[in-house]
C-alpha cells in the first residue's frame, strides 16, 4: 500500500487502512423512559455523551444511569466487550473512552470493538488527536453527527502491535509530566488568587491602610458611605459611523481579558452600528454577563461596545480605586444576582449606580492604590503562567502528531509490518 495515499509519511513497516476495515462500529440506543422495567434495577452499564462531559479518564465502567436486560432487548443498544473504544458521535462529537468492562451506550456513540490488529488505548489515543477531522466528516441540519459510514472511513496509520505498545507508553509517559507540570502550576495560580482576594479585602476595610492612617492622624470614620453613582457619572455619548469620518480606537468585550483588564484594541474602521464613546481615564465595565468581571480603566480615547458601561470620575484615584473595587467577589456576586435575561444576562448602569461602598479620602484612596499596584504586580508576573497552561496544551497536540507519524523514537524497523498482520486478518474474514 502507498505510504503517501492519505495524510503524511508514516515508517515503512506501518500501513493506512481505514477503521471500517479493522474493526466493526457499533451504534447505540436508549430504551423508552417511560417503562420503568427498562431501568428499575438494572445491572447493566448504559453511557450518553452527557457522561463523559468533564471526564478526563481513558477508562469507563459505567454512566449515571444502569439499564436492564429487558432495556437492552427492547432497544438498539447493544452489549459491548470490555475493551471497546466508544467515540460520541454527536453534541458534541469527540469524546473517547474505553469500555473497563461489558456496557451499552446511547445513539450518542459510534463505538468500535476490540481487534488483533490495534491495542484499544492505541485507537484511543488517535481519535482523540483527529477529533477535527472527525467532526469535518460529520454532517446533519439541527445538529452535525458522524454516521458510521463516515465513521469507518476514518484513515488510521497502523504500525506493529508491539510498536503500538511502545508508542501508548511513550504518550502517558509524556503526559504524566505534562499534567504534573499543569496541577503545579493550576495550584499556583489558585494560591494566587486566594492571596489576591485577601488583599482586596485588606485594601477595602481599611486594614491594608492602618498605618498609613495611624501616621497621618486620620481614623476610619473618614470613610464616607455613599452609592457609586456619587462617584460617577454614566457616559452616554454615541459615536454614529454614518456621520463621524474619523477613524478611532475601538474596544469590545473581546478586547477586555477576566482579572486582566484592557489586553488589545481594534480601530472603527469595521464599525458599522452605534457604539459608546469614552475619554483616557474612564472605566469601562462589562454589563454582558458579568461574572466574567471584565473592566478596566482605559488610557486612551475612544468609542466601545453598547454591551460596555462607561463610567467617568472627577478623579483619577477613584476611577482607579472603583477598578480595583470592582474585583471583590461580593460585587460580582451583587452585579450577576441583580442581571436580567437568561441566555445573556446583563447588569444594569441604575443597578451598578446603586451599590453601595465606603469611600476613603482621595489621599487614602491613592495610597490604597499605591500599595496594591505594588503588590498586585508580583502577582501579575505569577499570571503569566497561565501562557505555560496553553504551551503545556500545545505540546501535548505535538506530542499527538509525532506519535501517529512514527516520530517518537519508539520504532523498531526490522519487525514484521502491520500490512502483513492487517493482510492475514482480512484473509481469515
Amino acid at each position: 500500500m502507498d505510504k503517501y495515499s492519505f495524510f503524511y509519511k508514516i515508517p515503512d513497516n506501518w500501513c493506512w487502512t481505514k477503521l471500517g476495515k479493522i474493526t466493526s462500529i457499533i451504534g447505540g440506543g436508549t430504551p423508552s423512559s417511560k417503562i420503568n422495567e427498562y431501568y428499575d434495577n438494572g445491572d447493566i452499564a448504559w453511557i450518553t455523551p452527557s457522561d463523559l462531559s468533564n471526564y478526563n479518564n481513558m477508562y469507563i465502567s459505567k454512566g449515571k444511569k444502569m439499564i436492564t436486560k429487558l432495556g437492552l432487548m427492547k432497544s438498539s443498544a447493544k452489549l459491548l466487550p470490555k475493551g471497546t473504544v466508544c467515540l460520541s458521535s454527536r453534541a458534541p462529537i469527540g469524546y473517547v473512552v474505553i469500555a473497563k468492562n461489558e456496557l451499552s451506550t446511547n445513539q450518542g456513540f459510534k463505538s468500535f470493538l476490540p481487534s488483533k490488529v490495534f491495542k484499544s488505548e492505541y485507537l484511543y489515543w488517535y481519535l482523540k488527536s483527529i477529533k477535527h477531522i472527525l467532526e469535518a466528516k460529520a454532517s446533519g441540519t439541527t445538529f452535525l453527527e458522524l454516521s458510521a459510514k463516515k465513521a469507518g472511513e476514518v484513515e488510521i496509520p497502523l504500525p506493529p502491535i508491539s510498536e503500538q505498545q511502545r508508542i501508548v507508553n511513550r504518550i502517558e509517559s509524556l503526559f504524566a509530566k505534562l499534567d504534573r507540570a499543569k496541577e503545579l502550576i493550576e495550584n499556583t495560580l489558585a494560591q494566587f488568587e486566594q492571596n489576591k482576594m485577601a488583599i482586596l479585602h485588606k485594601a477595602f476595610t481599611g486594614e491594608l491602610t492602618a498605618k498609613w492612617r495611624k501616621e497621618n492622624n486620620i481614623d476610619l470614620s473618614s470613610w464616607k458611605k455613599c452609592e457609586l453613582k456619587e462617584v460617577f457619572k454614566v457616559v452616554k455619548d454615541k459615536y454614529n459611523p454614518q456621520t463621524e469620518n474619523q477613524i478611532v480606537n475601538y474596544i469590545g468585550l473581546e478586547n477586555i481579558e477576566t482579572s486582566k483588564g484592557i489586553i488589545s484594541k481594534n480601530n472603527s474602521s469595521e464599525v458599522k452600528s452605534i457604539k459608546t464613546k469614552f475619554k483616557k481615564d474612564d472605566v469601562l465595565y462589562g454589563k454582558l454577563r458579568p461574572y466574567l468581571n471584565k473592566h478596566d480603566v482605559v488610557n486612551f480615547d475612544g468609542i466601545c461596545s453598547t454591551d460596555i458601561l462607561v463610567f467617568r470620575f472627577n478623579d483619577i484615584n477613584t476611577a482607579k480605586y472603583i477598578n480595583y473595587y470592582f474585583n471583590l467577589p461580593m460585587f460580582i456576586q451583587y452585579a450577576v444576582e441583580n442581571s436580567s435575561g437568561i441566555n445573556l444576562p446583563r447588569v444594569s448602569e441604575k443597578t451598578i449606580s446603586k451599590y453601595k461602598i465606603s469611600l476613603p479620602t482621595i489621599e487614602e484612596q491613592q495610597e490604597i492604590i499605591n500599595i496594591l499596584d505594588k503588590l498586585l504586580a508580583k502577582y501579575n508576573k505569577i499570571k503569566n503562567l497561565e501562557q505555560q497552561l496553553e504551551k503545556i496544551e500545545l505540546l501535548k497536540k505535538a506530542i499527538l502528531a509525532k506519535a501517529f507519524r512514527g516520530e517518537l523514537g519508539t520504532n523498531n524497523p526490522d519487525e514484521e509490518s502491520a500490512e502483513n498482520l492487517l493482510k492475514e486478518i482480512l484473509a481469515e474474514k
